[in-house]
């Protein structure tokens, strides 16, 4: 039975695992989510009560949580770009730092988004307040870390980096990445931009940009 996708083009969750895809050829049914009482959408509440996405269906196996879906797509459909490396050690620091892009990065962006989303009697400004100053605080470790490297973890692209693009694409839209300060995040977003997986899953995402409350800009 081929894999499903249950998923929608914009989200950076289910972008995440569209790199992972689209990088090794990886045939699947994309499910596009819609109105709530769409196929995928009841689908998606029937398999995943918490309704989150994307979910990744593998015969009778739902598999949840974007992360996973990429473990389980290198165990089980192993391609040319491997996500985790064969070295424990080094698969840690993988996990660790597609730990901190989600964490640190997607939540703290989503936080400022979502907020948007809500009647203006209903909005937290101090909560927006400190976001923002957090995803400044992952701007600063960040441009230290990436000192000397091109990928997030070692010579090749992992499940860190396929973390990293969506993360740092709408980050920027939520609080601006101060080339001047942040040269090397700068130059890292830049480099997950042209890489052909991510950049075919933006071009898919771009006629929902509309859908971006704080209004998506023109540079990407």
């Amino acid at each position: 039975m081929a894999l499903r996708l249950i998923a929608h083009p914009f989200s950076s969750y289910c972008q995440k695992v569209l790199i992972a895809l689209y990088e090794n050829s990886i045939g699947f049914d994309y499910q596009t989510l819609g109105a709530p009482d769409s196929p995928p959408n009841l689908e998606l509440a029937q398999r995943w009560p918490l309704k989150r996405f994307p979910l990744l269906v593998d015969g009778g196996q739902s598999v949840m949580e974007a992360s996973i879906i990429i473990e389980h797509l290198d165990l089980h459909y192993p391609g040319r770009t491997r996500w985790l490396p064969a070295d424990p050690a080094a698969a840690l620091q993988v996990r660790f730092v597609d730990r901190f892009f989600d964490h640190y990065v997607q939540t703290h962006q989503q936080k400022v988004v979502f907020d948007a989303l809500r009647p203006a009697e209903q909005r937290d400004a101090r909560g927006v307040a400190d976001a923002l100053t957090a995803l400044e605080a992952a701007y600063d470790w960040l441009e230290q870390y990436l000192e000397g490297r091109t990928w997030a973890v070692g010579t090749a692209p992992t499940l860190a980096d396929c973390s990293a693009a969506p993360a740092l694409f709408y980050a920027d839209w939520t609080q601006r990445i101060d080339a001047a300060r942040y040269p090397k995040v700068t130059a890292y977003r830049e480099r997950l931009k042209a890489w052909a997986p991510f950049a075919r899953a933006v071009e898919e995402a771009r006629p929902f940009r509309a859908y971006f409350p704080l209004g998506a800009p023109d540079r990407d």
